[in-house]
C-alpha cells in the first residue's frame, strides 16, 4: 500500500467519523403566551355578541440561532375553515421578542363558537401556537 493510498483511507475514515458523530439539531418550537391583566381575554370562555375583546400575545424564540420571522392569526366559526385575519412578517428588531394586541368586535350570533389561533414561526419553519375558543351569548 502506498503512502498516498494510506493517506486517502485515513482522510476518508476521518470524514466519515466526523459526519456520523454530529447530532442532528431537531430544533425547538418558538414560545408564545397570552398576555394577562385587566381587559385581556386569556382562555376559552364566553363573549357577548357585539362586544369587543382584547387578546394579547408575547412571543420569543426558544433558541437564539432561530429568530422569529412571522406572526399569523386565524379565525374559524362553528368548526369551519380557518381564515387568516392577520398576517405579519416581523422586522429585524422584532425577531427576538414580539408582542401584539388583537382587538376584535364579536360579529357572530348567540350560539356560535369562534376560535382564534395565534401562530408564530421561526426561521426554520417551526411554529408555536395558542388558541382561544369563545361561545357567543
Amino acid at each position: 500500500m502506498t503512502f498516498r493510498n494510506l493517506t486517502s483511507i485515513i482522510t476518508l475514515f476521518t470524514i466519515a467519523a466526523f459526519a456520523f458523530s454530529c447530532e442532528k439539531d431537531e430544533g425547538k418550537n418558538p414560545e408564545i403566551n397570552f398576555k394577562t391583566g385587566t381587559n385581556y381575554t386569556i382562555a376559552d370562555g364566553t363573549a357577548k355578541a357585539g362586544s369587543t375583546i382584547l387578546i394579547g400575545i408575547n412571543a420569543k424564540p426558544s433558541e437564539e440561532k432561530d429568530p422569529l420571522i412571522s406572526f399569523n392569526i386565524t379565525k374559524s366559526v362553528n368548526g369551519g375553515d380557518n381564515v387568516t385575519v392577520y398576517n405579519y412578517t416581523l422586522q429585524s428588531n422584532e425577531q427576538d421578542n414580539y408582542s401584539y394586541d388583537y382587538s376584535y368586535t364579536i360579529g357572530e350570533s348567540a350560539g356560535d363558537v369562534v376560535k382564534f389561533i395565534f401562530t408564530v414561526t421561526n426561521r426554520d419553519g417551526l411554529q408555536g401556537q395558542k388558541s382561544i375558543a369563545l361561545n357567543i351569548e
